[in-house]
């Protein structure tokens, strides 16, 4: 993973073009650091495969792995729409200059409020995850005199090898219209009766870190099977089908991801092919890249703090962050690699646990990190922490949430300021005192 980073003259880590040990000092610590560098290229990427291998059709930003004004413009300016999942992140995207037909909005359990929200500010499809939700939309677009223009998520019964906490795709998942069973059937016949409602195609996503095609390929046939049964038996053409993201990223150099075009061609020449085969006209490809686009493209820096060893057992290294500000390590045991920023290529030493400050015996964000002898006070330079770090995080035990600053060509400026304890206390109501 260090190999993918510049080093300064002085030979410390560089991101951006920028000393990681100067941005510690000038920002403070823990601080995710986004590389502008890196960023762009991979949004460049998904851009020129979806228009080289599906020409028409369309990437979508998926912003639950990071929702942040500049990360959602940054996306735009790319030219692509952006995934949302909440009015907090249709809010975002707006308030960042997102175009409202540019959103897409999921969720296996929108509420009244936020779907009213998209009809009015006129987001460009809203994927629809249940029966609860057509009811929902009956209602509201009675209401409102809006269309709501919809895709229904189905769930193709497909479950890749990956972490059980990230399958979305398999029967027992609470995403979704089911295929196996018989709903998704029901949807389509009942989305085709509601006067305000216009299904335009069909959603799906497996899950999250595959780094296996195969899954995907076959998520396409499946979909474009069950397209051609519903034209048969109902005269509905999708003309969107989006067979969502889930493409892996490298958190250690075991990893090995396919590239970005593979995924886009794989998943486009899967589909296509099961068109011709069934005799479909063959529709819009939307993808859904969120982890591949900004996971790789951050490092988080901590300084480390207290030291202990546990003779014969472990040496931990205790770091000013924690799973307050990156729980995927507590969630669903995720793996990181780590360096000294001073020296990232200084050979390994020992062995340390690199613990965070919750009051968690979980809270660890590297178990068995090798590194160089590690001494208080030094920078610590965590790879991979884009997607799902700062999105999850929290103010578990009262701590502030850390600042984001984008690195790019060697300057670097904050995207998201450092909460204080004042931001800590804005909604609490004191009890009055006597």
């Amino acid at each position: 993973m260090r190999d993918e980073y510049g080093r300064t003259p002085h030979g410390h880590l560089a991101i951006g073009g920028c000393d990681a040990l100067e941005l510690a000092r000038k920002y403070g610590t823990p601080l995710h650091v986004l590389d502008s560098d890196r960023l762009n290229p991979r949004l460049g990427a998904y851009q020129a495969a979806v228009a080289r291998f599906a020409p028409g059709g369309r990437a979508l930003y998926a912003t639950k792995a990071l929702c942040t004004m500049a990360l959602c413009r940054a996306a735009h300016d790319a030219g692509l729409g952006l995934d949302v999942c909440s009015g907090g992140e249709i809010y975002t995207a707006l308030k960042a200059g997102v175009p409202a037909s540019d959103l897409y909005l999921h969720g296996n359990n929108k509420t009244a409020q936020e779907l009213r929200y998209a009809l009015e500010a006129g987001v460009g499809r809203i994927i629809v995850d249940n029966f609860y939700e057509l009811e929902l939309l009956e209602d509201l677009t009675r209401q409102t005199g809006r269309t709501a223009d919809i895709w229904l998520r189905l769930t193709p019964g497909i479950e890749p090898h990956t972490h059980k906490a990230i399958q979305t795709g398999g029967v027992d998942t609470k995403f979704g219209f089911g295929i196996l069973e018989g709903s998704a059937d029901r949807a389509v016949r009942r989305a085709l009766e509601i006067p305000g409602v216009k299904l335009h195609g069909f959603h799906s996503h497996i899950g999250s870190q595959i780094f296996d095609l195969e899954p995907f390929a076959l998520n396409a046939r499946t979909m474009v099977e069950f397209a051609a049964r519903m034209r048969a038996e109902t005269g509905f053409v999708a003309t969107d089908l989006d067979l969502g993201g889930g493409l892996g990223i490298r958190y250690t150099t075991a990893d090995q991801p396919p590239s970005i075009e593979a995924f886009v061609k794989t998943v486009s020449d899967a589909m296509r092919e099961a068109c011709h085969e069934h005799g479909y006209p063959v529709p819009r490809l939307f993808v859904e890249p969120g982890r591949s686009i900004v996971g790789p493209c951050c490092v988080t820096l901590y300084t480390v703090g207290s030291m202990k060893s546990v003779p014969g057992i472990r040496n931990f290294a205790s770091v000013d962050g924690g799973m307050f500000e990156n729980p995927r390590t507590a969630l669903y045991q995720a793996r990181y690699e780590a360096v000294l920023a001073a020296k990232p290529d200084a050979p390994a030493a020992e062995t340390f646990s690199l613990a965070g400050r919750c009051c968690e015996s979980g809270d660890v964000l590297i178990w068995e990190a090798r590194l160089p002898q590690v001494a208080s006070g030094d920078v610590l330079a965590v790879f991979s922490t884009g997607a799902y770090n700062y999105s999850m995080a929290s103010n578990y035990n009262r701590y502030p949430r850390p600042a984001m600053v984008l690195a790019e060509g060697g300057q670097s400026r904050v995207i998201v300021e450092r909460e204080t304890y004042e931001d800590l206390l804005r909604n609490d109501v004191p009890l009055r005192v006597s």
